[in-house]
């Protein structure tokens, strides 16, 4: 529940129902056509807008049938209903298309701007009253209920707009730091393609394997869900594998003992490599300091054989496109793809001289250390934008 007990006296807190009609896509699964109308379902709302690089098409006749109930019209706010909640994104529609397992939210710009509601949605205490309302296993979802029923703070137009231009300064900055991390990684991908070429047209003619020859061993982490404590061990996600980097922020603890029964059977080690295998696979996280931790079983554990392959080396190859490309092939499932590992054990990878693959794990090094900076900086900014949030949306700026 929101506190609105600090709120300037000019605020209100209403229901998103009472200023918002808010809808939703089909959910239904129409026939798919080889050219027709996109379907944006949950996975293609991305923090950049709608990503269109991997949709379903359906034909016009259903593309009508479902525009009956949910048209939508540019400025809208669109907000992932299914597998990860939120990442809304403001409507700039250049072309026609349909929804699925989305949310639609059409504001009366009389009484609620799209940015204001946008930056809203990404706040603690909206993102409190989703998770306690949140059902499913391992496919989350919110209901169309739920999120008529949030309880949103409204200032005046006036104000929304200054709150929305702070915040898109705040935001701009993190956005830059973004854009150069990606610039380093396009950087290593670049060196790797320069050395190693792709591993699927092999044209340098080196030594290639499969992922299970060039490892001691491929699992993946437990199956089970664990006895949870206050704090304690951190238990990771898929959405702790970001950027190539381990991130540990999590509310999830296990105790030392159940630590242990977890790990017991593949010991987590520095040198190892992580993979995501579901919904967001393809993410890859070298295990680069010694510290107790656990995860679920939608992230793949890899024990790189030293003697045959390095570790920074396995981790950059699967981040490669040749190894992306075999994993696209594999990937199963509609609306959250999985890579079994079965089907990883077979990737083929290259295996080149130890020697020159020790060579490109020094060349990336400084690359590697400009990448922790930009990081540091980032979170910097990260720590502001979130008090500025915190702030704007208590009235306090």
């Amino acid at each position: 529940m929101v506190d609105s007990r600090s709120f300037p006296k000019t605020w209100k807190l209403v229901r998103c129902q009472d200023v918002i009609d808010v809808r939703d896509g089909t959910h239904e699964t129409p026939a798919k056509v080889a050219n027709g109308i996109p379907l944006i379902t949950s996975k293609n709302l991305k923090s950049e807008g709608i990503d269109f690089s991997d949709v379903t098409y359906i034909s016009e006749f259903d593309h009508q049938q479902i525009e009956k109930r949910s048209k939508v019209d540019d400025e809208d706010v669109l907000f992932a209903m299914i597998g990860t909640i939120g990442n809304p994104v403001i409507v700039k529609k250049d072309r026609p298309f349909s929804i699925k397992n989305v949310a639609l939210f059409k504001l009366d710009a009389a009484h609620i701007l799209p940015k204001y509601f946008k930056y809203l949605l990404c706040t603690p205490s909206l993102k409190q009253q989703l998770d306690s309302a949140t059902r499913g296993g391992t496919q989350k979802f919110v209901s169309l209920q739920v999120l008529r029923n949030l309880e949103i703070p409204l200032p005046p137009i006036a104000e929304q707009k200054r709150i929305a231009a702070i915040l898109d300064k705040a935001e701009e900055l993190r956005s830059l730091r973004r854009k150069a991390l990606a610039e380093l990684d396009a950087i290593v991908q670049s060196i790797f393609l320069e050395m190693f070429g792709d591993p699927v047209v092999n044209s340098k003619g080196l030594q290639t394997v499969s992922l299970s020859e060039a490892s001691r061993r491929v699992t993946d982490g437990t199956h089970q869900s664990p006895t949870w404590t206050q704090e304690g061990i951190p238990f990771l996600f898929i959405s702790n594998i970001v950027d190539g980097q381990i991130d540990f922020r999590t509310h999830k603890f296990i105790s030392e003992k159940t630590y242990i029964e977890l790990t017991k059977r593949c010991p987590i080690e520095v040198g190892d490599v992580l993979y995501t295998t579901v919904g967001s696979y393809g993410n890859t996280a070298l295990v680069s300091m010694d510290r107790k931790f656990s995860f679920q079983r939608h992230i793949a554990h890899i024990k790189p054989n030293t003697s045959k392959i390095d570790s920074a080396f396995l981790a950059a190859m699967l981040e490669s496109s040749g190894v992306r490309r075999q994993v696209d092939q594999v990937a199963r499932g509609v609306a959250q793809k999985t890579v079994n590992l079965a089907d990883l054990k077979k990737l083929i990878i290259f295996q080149p001289p130890l020697s020159l693959q020790q060579e490109f794990t020094r060349r990336v090094e400084a690359i590697d250390r400009l990448k922790a900076t930009q990081r540091e900086s980032l979170a910097q900014l990260d720590t502001l934008f979130a008090s500025l949030q915190h702030r704007a949306f208590q009235g306090e700026l």
